[in-house]
């Protein structure tokens, strides 16, 4: 089995009285090591099949095994433990803590989890490390450029050491020029063995994937690999 497999997956929301079908039957399989971006207009489901893959929301119909976990039968404890060994997560907006170190930011997750203080320290300055940014560790976000802040981020969801990757639209917030040092960093973690699963409106975004999937209305409309892969 795929490390994520969705069949016949739908997430359903009632609006009004009206049935709204974010998620429509979809199927979709990622091979572990894979690097994929979804595609889509918005409202085609892009986040839907975000949050569903990464265990915020679970599918109203169909089936979803995560490295052969069925996650469509796990509750809130259970589904939150799965996510926060399996999966790190990058946004649009970095979401960090402002009047936080670099260090303390990335230890986070590390709290959550159960780490001691040492443990918490080793970890968090190894994710800086692997990003570049061992000379910032005590800098608070305030203090870090744009490109800076996102590898902060992209460290905080590499400390708990995951085997996927999910970036929500990871350059929204970016200009050209940082989003291509970002862009080639997840292309350096993909290298050393993270799957990553990428979020995107910008095709030179996606072609940084090997494999593009593009939704709309709920559904996979195309499915195909960016370039030739060795």
């Amino acid at each position: 089995m795929a490390l994520i497999q969705l069949d016949n997956v739908s997430k359903i929301y009632e609006m009004g009285g009206e049935e709204i079908r974010a998620l429509d039957g979809l199927d979709l399989a990622v091979e572990r090591g894979e690097y994929v971006a979804i595609m889509g207009a918005s409202g085609s489901g892009k986040s839907t099949l975000m949050n569903v893959v990464g265990c915020l929301d679970r599918p109203s119909l169909g089936s979803y095994h995560l490295n052969e976990t069925a996650v469509e039968g796990l509750n809130d404890d259970e589904l939150a433990e799965i996510r926060n060994r399996e999966i790190g997560f990058v946004f649009q907006t970095f979401n960090l803590l402002a009047r936080t170190t670099a260090l303390h930011n990335v230890e986070l997750p590390l709290v959550y989890s159960g780490a001691n203080r040492r443990e918490r320290r080793e970890r968090a300055m190894e994710a800086l490390r692997r990003v570049g940014l061992e000379d910032r560790v005590s800098h608070d976000p305030s203090e870090l450029s744009g490109g800076q802040r996102q590898r902060v981020a992209v460290a905080r969801a590499l400390v708990n050491r995951p085997s996927i990757l999910l970036a929500d639209e990871p350059t929204g917030n970016l200009d050209s020029s940082t989003s291509e040092e970002i862009m080639a960093l997840f292309d350096e973690l993909h290298s050393g063995g993270n799957t990553v699963i990428l979020v995107t409106h910008e095709p030179d975004i996606a072609a940084h994937a090997a494999r593009e999937v593009t939704l709309r209305d709920g559904k996979v409309l195309e499915d195909r690999p960016t370039r030739e892969v060795a």
